[in-house]
């Protein structure tokens, strides 16, 4: 069973604001609740493949490769770049169109995803993370490193959830202001791009 130690250290980790978290921020605001849970899914479900890489091991091959990482880190740089500038570009309260409604909010869940997927540093945290919680003693580390990896999950979902609900509980305060909607979109643009060139300057 997971130990308090690492408990509290994923809460930390989980609740430090990334390019996930203020997506779902952004999202929550402008779209609303509903939209925010997409947002925090889809996020969520991106660290999968970072987990999985992690505990088969294969984040050594991409740590070992600069190729591979480059590639991966400035896929990722270029669509936080263009998260960036369609947020800029927006003059007005974004929407979901209510006949494209579910297939809004999957586009949402997508770019949450994407968003995750695409930033090769969580394969590389992931396996400097876990291992730290394994016991030494014990006979199955890989069933460990799932169970703890579910953990993990489950805990993003549930605080990016309560992000995208924080924010939609302000956005009555927001939405109909169209100067206050400018400048928290134009906010959520600079901070964008500020993670994108975070992301760029990342080393192995």
């Amino acid at each position: 069973m997971p130990n308090i130690e690492f408990m509290i250290t994923s809460l930390i980790v989980v609740l430090i604001p990334g390019t996930g978290v203020i997506y779902t921020l952004s999202t929550g605001l402008f779209l609303g609740w509903r939209a925010s849970i997409f947002a925090a899914f889809g996020c969520t479900v991106g660290i999968i493949p970072h987990l999985l890489i992690s505990i088969l091991g294969l984040a050594t091959i991409i740590h070992a490769s600069a190729i591979a990482f480059q590639v991966i880190k400035f896929i990722g740089v270029a669509y936080l770049l263009y998260l960036a500038w369609s947020m800029w570009r927006e003059t007005g309260v974004l929407k979901i169109k209510s006949e494209n409604k579910n297939k809004g909010v999957w586009k949402i869940a997508i770019k949450g995803f994407l968003i995750n997927i695409l930033n090769p540093k969580l394969s590389l945290f992931f396996m400097a993370f876990l291992p730290q919680f394994i016991p030494p003693e014990t006979g199955s580390p890989i069933l460990n490193m799932l169970l703890l990896s579910g953990i993990f999950m489950g805990m993003t979902l549930f605080v990016f959830i309560v992000y995208g609900l924080f924010a939609h509980s302000v956005r009555a305060y927001v939405i109909h202001s169209a100067n206050i909607t400018k400048m928290a979109q134009r906010t959520f643009a600079v901070i964008f791009a500020m993670l994108s060139a975070k992301l760029a300057m990342a080393e192995r």
